[in-house]
C-alpha cells in the first residue's frame, strides 16, 4: 500500500484512518514539532544539503563537533558521520576485506555488514570449527546489536570460546539499538569487553530512533583515520550537516521522547499475553509474531503493522512497533486486538 504522508501513530489508507504500529521511528522524532523547529533553523544555516567531499578545501565545522560528541556518547575513541547506514557498513567491510580473508557472521546479520565470503558463526548452535583451532589468523565477526526478530540485545558470551590464536575484529550494527537501548540510548558498544578482542567497530544508520539523515562509524581513532583515507569516503558527500547540528541542540527532546517510550512499554507490557507466537520485552519497542494471519487480522481492526519479506529471514516478518508517540488509547486498542484471537 502506498501513502501520501509520513506514517506516524496513524496512517490514512483510501481515506480511512488506521492506527500504525510499524516503521522504525521508535522515538517519534520524525514528526516531533519541537525537533522540526530547530531543524528548520539549521536548514537555513547549512542549506538543505551539502553535496561536497569531506576532504574538500572547505570543511564544515559541525562534522568534527558532532563526531566528537557522538563518540563520547557511544564510549568510542572516535566516530565518523557518513551519508547512510548502508554506506557505513560497506565502508567498514570493504576496508577490512583488503587485509583479512576470514569473515564470520551471526545468524540474521544485516546484509550491509556481510562480506561475500562470510561463513556462519554457528553450525547447529556450535561455533564454527575454524574458530576453535590453533591457526593464528585475523578474523572479522559481524553481528547486529539487536537481531531481526529478536527483542533483547545479542549475547557476546561466544567470544570467550574462540581460540586465543584468533585476532578478532568485531563489527556491531547498532541501527536498531541506538537511541533506545542503554540508559541514555547509547546502544551496546561500550558494554562489550573481552580480552579476546583486537578491536570493535560500531556501524549504524542514524535514521531510525534518532530520526537523522545519515550513518555513523565508531571505533578506535586509528581505524577511523584509515577509513577517512578510503576513496569511497573521499568521493562521497557527507551526512546532512543541518541534521547533525540539530542532534547536538536537541538532547533534551531525545531524553523526553525516551521517557515517553519507556512509559508506553511499561503501560502495554502487562496487557500482552506472551506465548510462543508473540514475543515482547518491556525493554524493547517491538512485538514479533510468527502467526501468518496476524497482519490481516489486525488490518481488519484498523491496525497496520510491518509486514514484508526480510532478506535474512525465511518467512514473512510481522513486526509490531511501539513508539513514543502512541497514546494509551492506541496501546489499549492494540492489546485488545491481539487478545481477540486466542491463538495469538
Amino acid at each position: 500500500m502506498t501513502v501520501e504522508n509520513f506514517p506516524d501513530r496513524t496512517i490514512t489508507i483510501k481515506n480511512q484512518e488506521y492506527r500504525y504500529f510499524g516503521g522504525t521511528s521508535y522515538l517519534g522524532i520524525a514528526t516531533n514539532t519541537d525537533f522540526h523547529k530547530i531543524l528548520f533553523q539549521n536548514i537555513k544555516k547549512w542549506g538543505t544539503f551539502y553535496g561536497s567531499s569531506r576532504n574538500s578545501n572547505i570543511k564544515l565545522a559541525v562534522y568534527n563537533t558532532f563526531e566528537a560528541v557522538f563518540a563520547k556518547q557511544l564510549g568510542a575513541e572516535a566516530s565518523l558521520a557518513v551519508s547512510s547506514g548502508t554506506l557505513a557498513g560497506r565502508l567498514v567491510i570493504d576496508y577490512l576485506s583488503k587485509s583479512i580473508t576470514s569473515f564470520y557472521h551471526y545468524p540474521k546479520t544485516h546484509p550491509s555488514v556481510l562480506a561475500p565470503n562470510s561463513l556462519p558463526l554457528f553450525d547447529n548452535d556450535t561455533l564454527h570449527s575454524s574458530l576453535l583451532n590453533n591457526t593464528t589468523e585475523e578474523i572479522v565477526i559481524t553481528v547486529d546489536a539487536v537481531l531481526a526478530l529478536e527483542i533483547t540485545p545479542t549475547s557476546f558470551a561466544f567470544l570467550t570460546e574462540i581460540s586465543a590464536s584468533k585476532k578478532i575484529t568485531l563489527v556491531i550494527d547498532e541501527s536498531h539499538s541506538l537511541g533506545i537501548v542503554g540508559k541514555h540510548g547509547e546502544g551496546i558498544f561500550n558494554t562489550i569487553s573481552t580480552k579476546n578482542l583486537h578491536q570493535k567497530i560500531a556501524v549504524s544508520s542514524l535514521g531510525k530512533a534518532l530520526g537523522l539523515s545519515g550513518g555513523i562509524i565508531a571505533g578506535n581513532a586509528q581505524f577511523i583515520d584509515l577509513i577517512k583515507e578510503e576513496s569511497i569516503f573521499i568521493s562521497a558527500s557527507g551526512a546532512n550537516p543541518a541534521y547533525l547540528e540539530t542532534y547536538l541542540q536537541t538532547q533534551s527532546i531525545y531524553t523526553k521522547q525516551r521517557g515517553k517510550l519507556q512509559h508506553n512499554l511499561a503501560f502495554l507490557y502487562p496487557k500482552i499475553r506472551i506465548n510462543k507466537q508473540l514475543r515482547f520485552s518491556q525493554n524493547y519497542p517491538v512485538i514479533y509474531s510468527n502467526e501468518p494471519e496476524i497482519y490481516t487480522t489486525l488490518l481488519a481492526q484498523h491496525i497496520v503493522v510491518t509486514n514484508f519479506n526480510y532478506p535474512t529471514y525465511k518467512d514473512t516478518m510481522h513486526r509490531i512497533v511501539i513508539t513514543a508517540n502512541h497514546t494509551e488509547n492506541d496501546l489499549k486498542a492494540l492489546s485488545l486486538a491481539l487478545s481477540k484471537k486466542e491463538k495469538f
